[in-house]
């Protein structure tokens, strides 16, 4: 078989693909790869009585002259005993390791926080665990260098100051840093990964104090029905047990998200936990509260303006501490508690389906395929379901019935 004649930078630059796949050879294992796809150039080679081949590049950010380089180099290689594909492996292995080493664990977490869809609330309290109590130690150390023993240290100094709920959420901050540092190239491992069981026991949730008994839930309801202070304050007293949202929702509350013309209030998605748009079907009573307040709060942002800064909405410690002058104390009944004495009231005397309430308190609600119900399901039963509610606890608060 007669020698093969070495390319031209012509032969090439002309090579087009014609229907099948074709090689045009340059010698000593070299040769240009034509596909459909581009022009590759390929090494074929014989390491250890097998035969190897290995990609040098595609056609034209690879020369020629540099193909026949890398070709020469990889033949270096060989002659020493070394394949090169193994060779390109450890390279790209160093590379990472190199990269890694170069990386922070701060500048990757706030990669990784940058790319989240948090709430900016939600965003801002785990930017605020990281920067308190892990960047100080470790934010400034390469990602690829952080060892469980060494973040272990770190929780457990967070535990010993009392808060093992915070170094817990801590973990899973660091954890998913390094997953999204793993997704990247930047690391082959989490050393957050298995430190759950070397912490501190998971705390039982502690429950809202909530009133679930009619009776004195009636009493409350008068009481705040006389309650002599602010009008807002009074106003949102009034339509925290109607409307079952969370605190904040409620406290937050601006007039353009109320729409009194459709009695609908559709809270953004960026205030709610789930991140998704929520509907608050107005009963008549929760109607006309808010058009009493109109008049008064109208023309500020917030449905509810702050009693000492009205540019901000009313704080949670001023409806608890509404509550407490009330006579009901802290241990009985706070704010974020309505939404118990809703649930428990709505399934277990007015008989209502599980589903509309969870839909109407925001939860996650899923079909029998495992498909999350959007904002509007079962929009006209609960409006309804809302109506009975506000129907119910008007004849709580009616004392010749109660």
């Amino acid at each position: 078989m007669g020698a093969i004649n070495k390319l031209t930078v012509a032969q090439v630059r002309n090579a087009k693909f014609s229907g099948k796949v074709k090689k045009l050879h340059d010698g000593g294992g070299l040769f240009l790869r034509v596909r459909s796809s581009g022009s590759d150039w390929v090494f074929r080679f014989s390491f250890h009585s097998k035969t190897g081949e290995i990609s040098l590049g595609k056609f034209p950010l690879v020369s020629l002259r540099d193909a026949r380089q890398r070709r020469d180099d990889a033949r270096k290689l060989l002659s020493d005993g070394v394949d090169p594909r193994d060779h390109r492996r450890e390279q790209q292995r160093l590379a990472r390791q190199k990269q890694s080493s170069q990386s922070t664990l701060r500048c990757v977490g706030e990669g990784w926080l940058a790319a989240q869809n948090y709430a900016a609330s939600y965003g801002s309290k785990v930017q605020g665990r990281l920067e308190l109590h892990i960047y100080p130690r470790l934010g400034d150390r390469p990602i690829g260098e952080i060892t469980p023993p060494e973040l272990l240290d770190v929780l457990r100094v967070i535990e010993t100051a009392g808060t093992s709920e915070t170094a817990r959420r801590a973990r899973q901050h660091v954890s998913s840093i390094y997953r999204y540092a793993i997704a990247s190239g930047l690391v082959m491992h989490d050393p957050a990964a298995h430190l759950s069981a070397a912490m501190a026991a998971k705390k039982k949730p502690k429950h809202h104090p909530a009133i679930t008994d009619p009776q004195r839930l009636g009493q409350l309801l008068r009481a705040i029905e006389g309650f002599p202070g602010q009008k807002q304050v009074r106003a949102a007293l009034q339509l925290a047990p109607m409307l079952m949202v969370r605190p904040g929702e409620l406290r937050g509350a601006e007039w353009s998200e109320v729409d009194l013309e459709t009695a609908t209030w559709t809270i953004p998605a960026e205030k709610m936990k789930m991140r998704e748009d929520h509907i608050v079907p107005l009963p008549r009573q929760a109607e006309a509260i808010l058009r009493s307040l109109l008049v008064i709060t109208g023309h500020r942002q917030h449905v509810f303006p702050g009693v000492r800064s009205p540019t901000r909405p009313i704080s949670n410690n001023t409806l608890n501490a509404a509550l407490r002058s009330l006579g009901f104390g802290g241990d009985e009944v706070v704010m974020h508690g309505f939404r118990a004495t809703a649930r428990t009231l709505l399934d277990e005397v007015l008989g209502e389906r599980p589903d509309l309430i969870e839909h109407q308190l925001a939860h996650s609600v899923r079909d029998a395929n495992g498909r999350a119900y959007n904002r509007t399901r079962h929009l006209s039963e609960r409006r309804n379901m809302m109506q009975r509610w506000a129907d119910y606890l008007e004849s709580l608060r009616s004392p010749e019935e109660h």
